[in-house]
């Protein structure tokens, strides 16, 4: 079965950037004989990369032209973004805390590093596809049921590391996180679309 990053027919990777400053590449992390045993926590930051195209998922303070004119999510080229930075932040009203493990079926927030928003989804369509729009929105002290993913781990893990596929399901639609080859020839020119789909498998390397 064909898999993907933001929905449906590709896989998506995770390249990690520890809060210790550690910053690993993609390539650097999967060479590496103790990445298996890598926590995902509460608090961490992170890239996420398409596999297939190699593609950040990436945003910045620029909205969308159409659909709900909210804060546009790309798939960016570059390795050293830093607007591709995410933090890894616990649903709200729970008793996690930052640097608790997350196990498969938790459901997780991703804010935005660098504007503090958060990924969400909801039933506007994608620019370019016309699927599900993925964009970020809120803040600090303002998220709802769309910026909520659950966390599904592939295989035998029960909680999140590096070096495991896993899959982001948004709760309000059950759409899942993907990306494809198509890009943006105006808003984010030479970025390529982020969006939501059936089916989509990510893997942490």
């Amino acid at each position: 079965m064909a898999m993907g990053f933001l929905g449906f027919a590709l896989f998506l990777f995770l390249s990690l950037d520890l809060d210790q400053g550690s910053t690993s590449s993609a390539s650097a992390a999967s060479s590496s004989s103790t990445s298996q045993n890598v926590e995902i926590t509460y608090g961490t930051v992170l890239k996420l990369m398409h596999e297939k195209t190699k593609f950040r998922l990436h945003s910045h303070d620029v909205p969308y032209g159409s659909g709900s004119g909210q804060q546009s999510v790309t798939g960016f080229p570059n390795v050293d973004d830093s607007n591709s930075y995410w933090i890894v932040r616990p649903e709200p009203d729970t008793s996690a805390k930052q640097g608790d493990t997350i196990p498969s079926g938790t459901i997780i927030r991703l804010q935005h590093m660098r504007t503090r928003k958060w990924l969400h989804s909801h039933l506007h369509a994608s620019p370019i596809s016309g699927n599900l729009e993925v964009s970020c929105f809120g803040g600090e002290s303002e998220s709802d049921t769309g910026d909520y993913w659950r966390l599904i781990i592939e295989g035998s893990g029960k909680t999140w590391k590096q070096d495991q596929k896993i899959r982001l399901q948004h709760v309000d639609t059950g759409g899942y996180l993907h990306s494809h080859d198509k890009k943006y020839a105006r808003i984010a020119g030479g970025q390529q679309e982020v969006r939501m789909e059936k089916y989509s498998n990510i893997n942490i390397i």
